[in-house]
């Protein structure tokens, strides 16, 4: 288990998300929206979970959810998710928003693009994809 002090555990989340602070991260702890520290020896420290958390909680903010609706929805999710809620960070850069090109299948599908498919690629995976949602699941 990887322990992390609250200077430590920032500074990882800092590679991500430059605009976290030290702050931010003791006043997500306080108000519980990350589990409770864990014990180290006599210490109480961050571990691998609290920076899935922590990811987690930047990815869906930067969605538009408040803090309230953020820890709502994490209680009681396995780790695992959280895991990938925290991986899709990546995707909400502005950067990579502008970049990438997201077509709307419908209201809970939406497929997003690199720069770096080809056109005829995309169209093909965005046919194919919507076939599978109409149910022609056509090879």
């Amino acid at each position: 288990m990887n322990g992390y002090t609250a200077k430590q555990i920032t500074e990882l989340l800092q590679q991500d998300e430059p605009g976290i602070n030290l702050r931010t991260v003791r006043y997500y702890t306080q108000i519980g929206i990350v589990p409770p520290l864990e014990l180290a020896g006599n210490k109480r420290v961050y571990t691998d979970k609290h920076l899935h958390y922590f990811r987690a909680v930047l990815t869906l903010s930067k969605t538009g959810e408040t803090l309230a609706a953020i820890q709502e929805r994490l209680k009681g999710l396995p780790l695992d998710e959280i895991r990938r809620i925290g991986e899709s960070m990546d995707m909400y850069r502005p950067e990579r928003v502008l970049e990438n090109e997201t077509c709307r299948i419908s209201d809970d599908v939406y497929i997003t693009v690199g720069p770096q498919t080809p056109g005829e690629l995309k169209r093909k995976i965005i046919a194919a994809v919507s076939d599978v949602m109409k149910g022609e699941n056509r090879p």
